[in-house]
């Protein structure tokens, strides 16, 4: 039996997937569901700085987080599935070690995440958090692929 499964989730529609998949299997498994948002810091690096100071987008981002995480704790209870969740917004860490380490503080069994499938040059432009926490998860990892990439 799972006990934890940690689903990350960033308001995407594959994050949005992959936590339907989260609330099914907690619900058969009798598990309980950790939502996680990361705040990512980096993403200050592509976006146009000219209309917020970097410290204002990075207090939208974290509300956004705020609103997206309790959003979906009551959509997995809707489910009958035991939810908890938390935002991080850490500069120092990327958004796949920001995972790893919340996977290993909430002593996870299994991680349930979306991953958009880039290949080429936007996957190495772009890195992939998914592809990373796989490599480096101590749990199994459960990679839930945008509609459409599966066919």
């Amino acid at each position: 039996m799972c006990t934890c499964i940690l689903v990350p989730i960033d308001g995407s529609g594959v994050a949005e997937r992959a936590l339907d998949e989260a609330i099914a299997l907690a619900r058969h498994l009798g598990s309980t569901l950790h939502v996680f948002n990361v705040v990512d810091v980096r993403m200050l690096v592509a976006e146009v700085l000219g209309y917020a100071a970097p410290e204002q987008l990075v207090e939208d981002w974290r509300i956004a987080g705020e609103m997206l995480v309790p959003e979906a704790i009551k959509r997995a209870r809707s489910h009958g599935v035991a939810a908890q969740g938390r935002v991080s917004c850490d500069p120092s860490l990327q958004v796949h070690e920001a995972i790893l380490r919340e996977a290993r503080s909430t002593a996870a069994e299994l991680v349930v995440m979306g991953t958009h499938g880039r290949r080429g040059l936007a996957r190495l432009t772009l890195g992939s958090d998914a592809e990373l926490v796989l490599r480096e998860s101590p749990v199994p990892v459960l990679l839930v692929r945008a509609p459409g990439l599966a066919e």
